[in-house]
């Protein structure tokens, strides 16, 4: 696997295992009583999003079910649909809309850092949020292929400071103890782990759900389509 395909199944994995409680005996476990508290933990995911926690857990039964572990007898995602994922053309999110939603009060500077290294760099989400501060212009604290000139470049420097290494966005709270992510994704000076592309998603479509004719709320994918390159 490639290191963001180990970081997401690790999240995925993480995540289900606190709804299904970290005592709970894995031989207790049924294909039936997953699927439940999947729906439960991620109702309103995209079907790539589903598809991407269902995948995890896959992976997971063939490695748990291969010699000498043995475990389980079942594929705990038997019951577990793959969902249908639609090739229609996204709508990006307009300029307009954008330059709104940077103007709220309640988006953070984390976040207003990150959206707009997205929609004015031709980053990817997953590069963005590998990002180190090493990686940044030592002067200016400019992301690579950025415009030194640009908003971002300000908001990146203000974000990181004072800050010298370690990566560039950053959870909101510290890893408990059982969870301390790699060296790489800890923050050396503060004791945070990388940011999530889970919760960097979640927060963008929640915040943008009042745009979403939908309702649903936008992804980070349109955000990052949305200006014209």
């Amino acid at each position: 696997m490639t290191p963001a395909t180990r970081r997401s199944y690790t999240q995925t994995l993480h995540r289900l295992t606190r709804a299904l409680g970290a005592r709970t005996p894995l031989e207790s476990l049924t294909p039936d009583h997953v699927a439940r508290t999947f729906t439960t933990v991620w109702p309103d995911a995209s079907p790539k999003t589903w598809n991407r926690h269902r995948a995890a857990l896959r992976s997971f039964s063939t490695w748990a079910a291969a010699p000498p572990r043995a475990w389980p007898k079942t594929d705990l995602a038997s019951s577990l649909p793959r969902h249908h994922e639609s090739r229609a053309p996204r709508r990006p999110l307009h300029p307009d809309e954008f330059a709104r939603l940077l103007s709220r009060p309640d988006v953070s500077p984390r976040e207003r850092a990150l959206w707009s290294l997205l929609y004015e760099s031709s980053t990817t989400i997953a590069e963005a949020l590998a990002l180190d501060i090493e990686d940044l212009d030592p002067h200016t604290r400019t992301a690579p292929g950025l415009n030194r000139d640009s908003d971002t470049a300000d908001l990146l420097l203000s974000l990181v400071a004072p800050r010298t290494r370690g990566p560039v966005f950053l959870s909101d709270r510290r890893p408990a103890p059982s969870r301390t992510p790699s060296a790489a994704d800890l923050c050396p000076e503060t004791g945070r782990r990388r940011l999530s592309y889970e919760r960097a998603e979640y927060i963008f479509k929640q915040k943008t759900k009042h745009l979403d004719p939908s309702g649903h709320g936008y992804t980070l994918h349109q955000l990052r389509h949305a200006r014209p390159r």
